[in-house]
């Protein structure tokens, strides 16, 4: 067998969780926040084996179930996460995959030399949070109109107030899912995989999501949101639409 190269960039995933619980997550197949980020591990090792670069894919271990205000424990675990990264790997790029509290944790953690750029999923973007660490990285967000744990409003907010801070960001948004990401989960696979590509200079970002985030700093909200079926109906080799994309 033939020996492995040193990777060239990585991926951290981090898994979704509580507003509060100083708990640690429970153990294997009862931690669903989890196993919900397993189809997206699997889906993004599959897409990089091909490529000329190795990237190592990583998932970030929690040592508490929640947020649990100032603590902001998921951030400090995504911290952790990029400084091992930086000493196995070298100055590697990183791109920061999240979801829900593990997206709020990925936006909050972004301003890391290793960031490269963040795609969050359904990510909690309560309205007093920075954007400031931000700048000068490539967000995507992805979010459900009918999410209802969190706010699509509020990820439009973010990448909006992001963008008048210096990044490039814009948020698509998947019509007809749910938080959880079951409903049109290969939608969900399918453009984070692209857009995990893109951000690390492996392939052409969607030409829509690309145009978003070259908007000059002060462009209106609506101009950074991009519709998910138009993307896909636009697109010469459409992305996918249902199924578990893995």
């Amino acid at each position: 067998m033939a020996d492995r190269r040193p990777p060239s960039a990585a991926v951290l995933l981090l898994h979704g969780g509580r507003e509060t619980g100083l708990g640690p997550p429970p153990p294997g197949p009862l931690n669903l926040p989890a196993l919900r980020m397993r189809p997206f591990a699997r889906a993004v090792v599959r897409v990089t084996r091909a490529e000329p670069v190795e990237v190592a894919v990583r998932e970030v271990r929690y040592g508490h179930r929640g947020w649990n205000g100032s603590r902001e424990d998921a951030l400090h675990d995504a911290v952790r996460a990029l400084d091992d990264v930086r000493r196995t790997h070298g100055d590697v790029p990183v791109v920061l995959v999240g979801h829900s509290m593990g997206a709020r944790a990925a936006l909050r953690a972004a301003g890391h030399p290793s960031v490269r750029g963040v795609v969050g999923l359904a990510p909690w973007c309560p309205p007093g949070d920075p954007v400031t660490q931000l700048a000068d990285r490539d967000v995507v967000l992805l979010h459900s109109t009918r999410d209802r744990v969190t706010s699509p409003q509020g990820s439009q907010s973010l990448a909006t107030r992001a963008r008048r801070a210096g990044a490039r960001s814009c948020l698509v948004t998947i019509r007809d899912s749910d938080h959880a990401m079951l409903r049109r989960a290969g939608a969900w696979h399918g453009l984070t995989t692209e857009l995990v590509r893109g951000l690390l200079g492996l392939a052409a970002l969607p030409a829509a999501v690309d145009a978003a985030l070259r908007l000059p700093l002060g462009a209106p909200a609506t101009d950074g949101t991009v519709d998910y079926d138009r993307l896909r109906t636009e697109r010469a080799t459409p992305l996918p639409d249902d199924g578990d994309g893995t």
